[in-house]
């Protein structure tokens, strides 16, 4: 299969694992890329050296083209992607923030970014800041997807930019995947899918919810951590969504963050309080959901736990290697393609 994506990011298939904190780990995202698509490791919960060593791990394990995410709304996130650069990784996945300054010093040694977006505004503004592609995520992805479903949003985009774009959001098959490409999508993102392998790390007991769950098994809300976020529905997660933020919480929960990703608290809240009063609430949500997202991933706790998930997580009944999920996808878009050409003679 041949796109601008898998052309500008030398990979096989035009297939990517998104940056899933707790998930998207050295282990899972080699296996993406030695079976031909790239992926990028999650670096929210990591401070600069797991980066750096997380980093020299996925290189072990591939000599694939990966990546990694950088949310620079988030604490530390600065610091991380300057190990990137340092590193010198292939790419860099830049969201919540402007990816300028990335994007000039990764050029200079050949490396690629993309920014992901939800809207035609910041999409516009990704490509103007030197963007290489766009991560176009909808409203049935899991996480932080935006008000437009997918299918809706990557035919505006595209006809906005001339840069590639990655969609991601409802995609779990190769069927998914031809339609992307039909609506002018060079790419896809299959986050939902790939946290369901056995190379994932995923809680068992987890994946087995997921899998039980249909495609109207979630919730959607800014009541969790603060931007409107898609979540697998549970009694926990329907508490956690009715209660909203605990501040005297969220100061607890951004305390035990800082001793994990190695920052001096003082200056954790300095840097949040400079950034204004609307910052300094959605890092308190972000805070507050912190604890809860890392239980449900790491542990299988649902019953405390809130697990970010998909839509798509209807259309998935089993837990595949990653090879098997890329072949089956390959197969699937050429069956596909096949099909509709015999159909629109």
């Amino acid at each position: 299969m041949k796109t601008r994506i898998t052309e500008i990011f030398g990979i096989k298939y035009p297939i990517i694992l998104p940056g899933m904190s707790w998930i998207s780990t050295p282990e899972l995202v080699a296996a993406v890329c030695n079976a031909g698509g790239t992926g990028y490791l999650a670096t929210g919960p990591l401070n600069p050296e797991q980066t750096r060593q997380a980093i020299r791990r996925i290189r072990e394990l591939t000599d694939k083209p990966f990546g990694a995410g950088c949310t620079l709304i988030m604490p530390g996130a600065k610091e991380n992607a300057e190990v990137m650069l340092e590193e010198e990784i292939p790419i860099i996945n830049v969201s919540l923030g402007k990816c300028d300054w990335i994007a000039e010093r990764a050029h200079k040694y050949g490396g690629k970014v993309i920014t992901t977006v939800v809207n035609e505004k910041h999409a516009m503004a990704a490509e103007r800041q030197g963007a290489d592609a766009l991560q176009v995520t909808g409203h049935e992805a899991a996480a932080h997807g935006g008000q437009i479903t997918t299918f809706v949003l990557i035919p505006a985009i595209v006809e906005k930019v001339n840069i590639p774009v990655v969609a991601v959001g409802g995609i779990a098959d190769g069927r998914g995947m031809v339609a992307a490409l039909a609506l002018g999508a060079e790419g896809v993102g299959m986050g939902t899918r790939m946290s369901m392998t056995k190379e994932s790390p995923l809680h068992d007991k987890t994946i087995q919810a997921q899998i039980e769950a249909g495609i109207d098994d979630t919730i959607y809300s800014k009541r969790f951590d603060g931007i409107h976020c898609r979540v697998l529905k549970t009694k926990s997660a329907e508490k956690a969504v009715k209660k909203g933020m605990s501040l005297p919480r969220a100061m607890i929960q951004s305390y035990k963050i800082s001793r994990e990703m190695d920052l001096p608290y003082i200056k954790l809240a300095l840097s949040v309080l400079v950034q204004g009063p609307k910052m300094v609430m959605q890092l308190a949500h972000f805070a507050s959901a912190f604890d809860k997202i890392k239980v449900a991933t790491e542990k299988g706790d649902l019953d405390y736990g809130v697990q970010l998930i998909g839509q798509s997580q209807g259309l998935i009944n089993d837990v595949p290697s990653v090879k098997e999920i890329m072949d089956r996808t390959v197969k699937e878009a050429k069956a596909a393609q096949k099909k509709l050409g015999t159909q629109l003679i």
